[in-house]
């Protein structure tokens, strides 16, 4: 049996291994090649331009803009998220007091409320933008502009007006995403022994010493794989910007972002090649965000 283990393991891996070769190394792998050419995307014809379109990439105005637009989603949304998914966790896990038989417990309906955080993830990002298009609609028919105009204020462009529109996305990619991670912190929660938080509250120790100095340090590595998923959802965003937003990206690209900018320039301007580029460096970009994060706040794990 020996002798025949490694064609045995080889057997089961190499379709697998296959598929995954063609059906996502081989697209990076000519993504990385038309980045360096001028195809259109319609034309078998194409000819090799070295660094030309990422050179035109750092002279694009649009390119930054979207660009300044993913580094405020990098900072707020792993930020934002993962506050409120934190505090809703410890509320419904520790944040109730004591049961009966002395263990600590967590806010009355607890279970249920973990339903309705978690109800957004079973909606795909395009029907959650549609169901937004409705909630923000600057006239009477928009549920929040409806009762602006009932209390006799003017309409919100929450989606018009470029100094709210970009602060209206974020909003919507929270609320979103927080139900997911308050059922992952919940669970690494669970998981921490009650005889810690009962020693700790024995010492005198309040709710707001338990979740800085129990909770947050027992749950690091949960909270650094967080960061680090919710960092490469702020990459993205794409499927929310375009559906969502005036003008796929505006008004005047006040939203757009990378993801938005390569699909324009790829399917809208047919410039396949440029679009390439523009991937190439999101690519890098993403890849060095998860690697700078996992080195920098690497620690000793605790064991528990």
């Amino acid at each position: 049996m020996r002798h025949g283990k490694y064609p045995f393991v080889i057997g089961f891996l190499v379709v697998p291994v296959a598929l995954y070769a063609v059906y996502v190394i081989n697209p990076y792998v000519q993504a990385f090649y038309y980045a360096f050419t001028d195809w259109h995307g319609i034309s078998a014809k194409l000819n090799f331009i070295g660094f030309a379109n990422f050179t035109k990439l750092f002279h694009d105005e649009v390119f930054w803009k979207a660009l300044e637009h993913n580094i405020m989603l990098l900072l707020a949304l792993p930020l934002f998220t993962i506050a409120i998914a934190l505090f809703l966790s410890f509320m419904l896990n520790v944040g109730g007091g004591r049961s009966s038989a002395g263990s600590t417990k967590g806010v009355w309906g607890s279970k249920f409320y973990r339903v309705v955080f978690f109800l957004p993830q079973v909606l795909s990002l395009a029907i959650i933008a549609v169901l937004f298009q409705e909630i923000l609609r600057p006239d009477n028919a928009g549920a929040i502009n409806s009762i602006v105009h009932a209390i006799g204020f003017g309409d919100i462009g929450f989606l018009t007006n470029t100094t709210v529109a970009m602060w209206t996305i974020i909003g919507v990619l929270v609320w979103q995403s927080v139900g997911f991670y308050v059922v992952l912190f919940s669970a690494g929660m669970a998981s921490i022994p009650s005889d810690i938080y009962e020693a700790a509250e024995i010492d005198g120790a309040s709710r707001l010493v338990l979740f800085f100095r129990v909770t947050l340090p027992l749950l690091f590595d949960t909270i650094q794989v967080a960061w680090v998923y919710l960092g490469i959802a702020a990459f993205d965003a794409f499927a929310l910007v375009n559906i969502l937003t005036v003008d796929n990206g505006g008004p005047d690209g006040a939203t757009t972002v990378l993801a938005n900018e390569i699909y324009r320039d790829a399917f809208v301007y047919s410039r396949f090649g440029y679009a390439s580029a523009m991937g190439v460096v999101l690519f890098f970009l993403t890849l060095t965000f998860a690697v700078l994060t996992l080195r920098l706040s690497r620690r000793e794990s605790i064991e528990y």
